[in-house]
Order: C-alpha cells, then structure tokens, then sequence
C-alpha cells in the first residue's frame, strides 16, 4: 500500500513538472500506442492533433489530485504546453531517426529511490529486478485500474524525460567554446579603459518639442514587423458594484453585540410564565460556552493564550481584564468581537528542555540496542548529575536520542497543554520554573527540566462577521440593475450613465484568448470567452454576478491578430522615436576638434567628465548608469582621438580614450571557456524549445473548451 500511496504523491508532481507525453507504455506495453483519431480536436503541432478528450482528462485528473489548490487555467497552460514540446520532441526523434529502448526506461526507473531502493522491487542481492516490478505492475492492473492509470501517467513521463535528455544530449555536444572564446572573454572581464568625455542628456529637450506622426511609427512597424506582431485581443470597461457592509450594517452589528449583555425576557412554557436571563457579564461561567456557540460566527475555544496570541491592537486591554469583565464590541480585521475573561492561569504554556534516553521496543529509534532497565539507569544517572550541577544541555546534546532538538541542548521551545503525551505534559503542567525530573513514556526516559513558564487568560468571544445585511444586498442589486438596463438602452453612453449614477469605471484593455485575469477583478474567465465570442460586437453590454458583487462589462475594442496598427502601439514606439530624434538634434550640434569645443557647442562648457577602469563586462559610467555603447566603442577607440557622437541610454556622448590597460596573456583560458561552455548549457533546453516552436505550426483552440 505504501507504493501505492507513493503512485499516487509522485504522479501529481510529475504530470506538472517533468510533463505529461502521449507516448507509448513501457512496462504496460513497450511503445504501443492508440492511433485512433479523435473527433474533438483542441489543437495541433504540425498537423499532429491533439485530441480534446485525452487532454481533457489529464486536465481533469490534475485538477482532482491536486485538491483544488491550483487553478483550472494554470493546469490546462501547464499541460498545453508540455503536451506541444512532447510533439515537438515525438517529431525530431522521428526525423533524426532516433529511439529510447526498455532498458534506458527500466534502467531510469531503477534509479527513481521509491523504486529502485524498495525492498519489494529487489532481488536477492539487492539489486532493482525489473522482474518483480513487472509483476507488481501487472498485478495492480488487475487489482487496482485506478491506480494503474495514474502509474501509466507517471510511466508516460519518464519516458518522455528520457527523450527529453537524449535530445538536449545531442544539442549540447553540439554546443562547443573555442580557448579563442575564453580568451575574449578573459579579456572582456579583464581589459580596462579610462576616458574624457562630453555628454549632452536626453531630458535637456523636452518631449513636447518633438513630434512624431502616426505615418513615422507605422514606418517603424513594418521595418521592426516581427516585434510588432500581435495576438488577438479585446479591450474592454466595467463597473463594479460589490456587496458590502454599509455604515449602518455595521452599527447595526455593533448594537446586536451590545444586547447580548442586557437581560433577556423570554417565555417558559412549562411554568406558563416569563423567565429573566442574565446578560453576557451575569451569565454563570458553565453556560457560556453555548450561549458564545449560538450567538457567534466562530465557535467557543476553551483554549488559554499568551499576550502574544492577543490581537495587537487590543493585547494589553483584554489581557488585563478582571475575571469576568467584558471588552468591546470591538473590531478586529474583517468581524466585530465582544470578549468575556473567564480566567487566568501562570502556566497556560510553558517551555522544557529534555533528555531522551530511549530503549529496544520504544516508539523512539528502532536502531537503538539497549534494554529497558539499561535505559532507565542511564536516565538516572543524568538525572543525579544534572541536580549536582552538570551542564544540562552539554549533556543533551551528547546523550540525547532525540536527534530533532538534542542540538539545541533539548530545548523544546514553548508549548500548550495537550501537545506532549500524556505523562510528560503531566509533569511539566504541574512543575514550577527549576523543577528537573525523570518521566517515562512510550518514547523512552525522559530527563526533564522546566525552564520558562507564560500565563495565559481564557476568553470567551463573540465573533460577528461584518456582511452586508439583505436590505444592503437588495439595494446593491437594484442598482446595478438599472445601470444595466440603461447602458443596453444607451451603450454609447456607458461612462456618462456609470458617473451620474456614482460609478467608476474602469479598463481593462489587451485581454488574451487565454486570459484570466482581469485587473480590477481578478481571475474571471467567464468575461473573457464572452468577450471573444463571434457574436459579441464592440459596444456590446453585459452584466456578470460575482462572489460578492455584480460587474457590468461593455466591449470597447477588439484588436485582430497579425501586425500591430500605430494607435495600438503609439505609446511603446513613440519614445523611440522621440529618441532617435533627440539622437539627430544633438548629434548635429557635437561640433569641434576637442572635448571643449563640443562641450562648448552644446553648452556644456566646463563639463568634461571622467571615467576610469571601465570594463565590458561591467559597463556602467559614474553618475550617468548602464552605458554598453559608449564603453563598446572605447575599447575600438585609439587612444587621444574623438569619437563620433554615440547613442547611449541616458544620452548623447562624445568620448575621448586617455588609456589603454590591456590585461597580458596567460597561460590557459580554459576557466573562461569552462564559463561559458556552462552558461550555454544551462540556456540550452529553454533556447531550443524555444526556436523548435517558433518554426513550428501550432493550432490552438483551447478557448473554445476552456
């Protein structure tokens, strides 16, 4: 069972993290696989389709294990794409000709610890038999088919991991650095320049002063047209009414909290007469309890706490409280509370350090060789000399069983009561602040020393959860009721209807197919799929209940897919633009022979800066940041002679180079190389799936299930 229970943990894991591949089975079937079409497709990878009902399932099966911990659409994003790179490999493996054999799978499998170093899966001398584990397969296909899928899923993984690794294998072998490449970048890292220069920033021309029209950045966007290539999106805006506690829900909240200390007159049918119930000071102390469970949106915890426990805001007030005194209502985060101190204790939690001298047949270690008797005079003989003076946790952490906390000298930190055994919770409750003993539990002998104690009060609250009352939610809902039905009657009119009914609203604009999230709103995946429906017409209007609230949604644009238009992209392209404008305007007054005639030109006179040591691999000028151009060109530059002006980030520059430090030669590159042999390695696997799906023709159709 506990294999099976590990099936169960690991597969979770590996469907989302190693990935989920169509492949064949390798105990269960060495590389067969199911080619009956499907008639529901979700998508394709170079016209190999990818059949809704197996995706559907592994999104379904996903979601049921992980509990509802993750997202739908993290899920069926997680598996799309590890479902198109396992085509993608499927498909390279098939051209290059190449297969993953049983043994790699089996051999992979034996070195999977849960497997391969299970008692039940080895042979006599303790070698992983591919045998047993075949048989143990077979025999959970018969015993246990729910089980058995989930190993098939897990089985699926590995075998799509081996094809993963024999793939970037050959990748990487074909990834070679040269001692040339190291000795670059040796010197890249080594090499120092120092220069004068005259820099002219780009913030002495105001913005304002340079126009660019919408003719200059559709130029832009056709000679940069793959950085412009855009998906299919929507734009839209909304309002939001939410259901929330108004400023007389809330009095109201604190009004119905404040009765429940006054008497009560209620009706007694047996003696046909009125009865006087006490208020929540009065009441006697053993019927609080339930009058706290009937009144309250949190049940009675009889616990006792620390003043640390306490809310901050009101510790020290509910901490001081007299034994049957009230505090509130009073409001703490999102409820309202009233509080009765029912009593207080000097020990509600205390601290202990021990000594845990275990024996064979003890809960403790099932290593340990010593006998009960053996055990329990050891423990003694600690004992007497921790009472004789003996460094305590000196003797923990050299006799101690207890390997969790014997380095900290046994300490056990503060604890509550019920969280020890039994016999040793006795003890420790009943124990002042010194008081060492020896207890004997399930675990072992116990040397026991308290050694700090908290008091602790009891409190009795009532918790009233702040909601909006029905008449709240009612009038929530006529309103935003009428905003929708005038909006339908006057979409053109959205903005101005929302601001004369006190609404704001706000945008959400660039939305993908996939989409979840909305800003504003947050994850809303029913808003997004309308959004994109064939039927919904820019100016279309809709309302939409949410958990707590209403959202009343109007579409404002759709944006087509394939080359973005100026509007779209006027506020990435145009200070570019602006830039390269301020480049040319500068540039053309950078005149002169000299750094002081330059500087003079662009008013910059008395100007001239300096920068020492700079290095390529660190390019960063004082005072002025990251400028990988300027200190580019220094490096070309001969040493006494003006460049033309350079394009920086932050400005417009002009440098002369004052020295020269080229680092000398050495003996071997080989830890450069290394370095970068390393980074090309790591980069690898996210570089080639990468280019594999850029070149690749991918139909995506999940928003049409999802």
């Amino acid at each position: 069972m506990a294999v099976l229970e590990k099936i169960r943990k690991r597969t979770v894991f590996l469907i989302l993290v190693i990935g989920l591949a169509l492949f064949a089975f390798v105990i269960s079937g060495i590389f067969s696989r199911n080619t009956t079409p499907s008639q529901l497709v979700i998508g394709s990878v170079n016209g190999d389709d990818i059949s809704y009902v197996d995706f559907s399932t592994q999104v379904e099966n996903t979601m049921r294990n992980m509990g509802g911990s993750i997202g739908q659409g993290y899920i069926v994003n997680a598996l799309w794409q590890q479902a198109v790179q396992s085509r993608i490999i499927d498909q390279q493996f098939e051209k290059l000709g190449i297969s993953v054999g049983k043994d790699q799978i089996v051999s992979m499998i034996a070195r999977i610890p849960d497997y391969g170093q299970n008692p039940q899966f080895q042979d006599d001398k303790g070698n992983f038999s591919e045998a047993k584990f075949a048989q143990f397969i077979s025999e959970l296909k018969t015993m246990n088919p729910t089980v058995y899928k989930q190993w098939q899923q897990e089985e699926k993984s590995y075998i799509d991991n081996a094809k993963r690794e024999v793939y970037l294998g050959l990748i990487r072998a074909g990834l070679g650095v040269t001692f040339k490449d190291g000795e670059r970048e040796y010197h890249k890292q080594s090499d120092q320049v120092n220069i004068k220069y005259v820099t002219v920033p780009y913030s002495s021309i105001s913005d304002s002063l340079v126009k660019v029209s919408d003719s200059e950045i559709e130029d832009y966007i056709k000679s940069h047209k793959k950085q412009f290539e855009q998906k299919q999106m929507r734009n839209l805006q909304f309002v939001l009414a939410s259901n929330v506690a108004s400023q007389a829900d809330i009095q109201a909240i604190e009004a119905s909290l404040k009765a429940l200390n006054e008497p009560k007159v209620v009706y007694n049918a047996t003696t046909q007469s009125n009865d006087t119930l006490p208020g929540f000071a009065a009441l006697p102390k053993s019927e609080v309890p339930d009058f706290v469970n009937e009144n309250s949106d949190v049940p009675f915890d009889s616990l006792y706490v620390n003043r640390d426990r306490l809310p901050a805001e009101y510790a020290d007030a509910l901490y001081n409280l007299q034994v049957g005194e009230l505090y509130g209502p009073y409001k703490d985060g999102e409820a309202y509370k009233y509080s009765r101190m029912l009593s207080k204790k000097p020990n509600a939690e205390v601290r202990a350090s021990h000594i845990l001298i275990a024996y064979k047949g003890s809960v403790s270690d099932n290593t340990v060789t010593r006998s009960k008797e053996e055990a329990k005079a050891k423990a003694e003989e600690i004992l007497a000399q921790v009472k004789a003076g003996s460094d305590f946790a000196a003797l923990a952490q050299a006799n101690s069983d207890d390997k969790s906390n014997a380095p900290n000298g046994g300490d056990l930190n503060f604890f509550t009561p019920g969280t020890m055994v039994p016999a040793f919770n006795d003890y420790v409750f009943k124990a002042k602040v010194g008081d060492v003993g020896l207890v004997e539990t399930n675990f072992g002998f116990h040397v026991v020393k308290v050694t700090d104690q908290k008091e602790g009060v009891q409190l009795a609250t009532i918790v009233r959860n702040i909601a909006p009352s029905a008449a709240t939610n009612n009038e929530v809902y006529t309103k935003i009721t009428a905003f929708n039905e005038a909006v339908l009657k006057n979409p053109k009119d959205f903005a101005a209807i929302a601001a004369k009914e006190g609404y704001s609203v706000l945008p959400a604009n660039n939305l993908e197919v996939l989409a979840e999230d909305i800003p504003g709103l947050g994850n809303n995946r029913p808003i997004v799929k309308w959004a994109f429906e064939d039927d919904t017409k820019v100016g279309d209007v809709r309302r939409f209940d949410l958990k707590d609230g209403y959202v009343v949604v109007q579409l404002t644009k759709k944006i087509d897919e394939g080359l973005a238009k100026a509007v779209d992209v006027r506020a990435i392209v145009e200070p570019i633009l602006i830039k390269e404008k301020k480049v040319k305007q500068i540039s053309e007054k950078m005149k002169g022979s000299s750094l002081e005639q330059i500087a003079q030109a662009t008013g910059q006179a008395n100007n001239i800066q300096v920068g020492e040591g700079l290095m390529q691999s660190n390019p960063n000028l004082s005072g002025q940041g990251s400028e990988p151009n300027v200190v580019g060109v220094a490096f070309v530059l001969p040493e006494n002679k003006l460049s033309k002006p350079i394009a920086g980030n932050n400005g417009v520059y002009v440098i002369e180079v004052t020295q020269k430090a080229i680092a000398p030669a050495i003996n071997s590159y080989s830890a450069y190389a290394n370095s970068l042999r390393a980074q090309k390695l790591n980069r690898a696997s996210q570089d080639l799936f990468s280019a594999l799906e850029s070149t690749a023709k991918i139909k995506d159709d999940r928003a049409k299930f999802y």
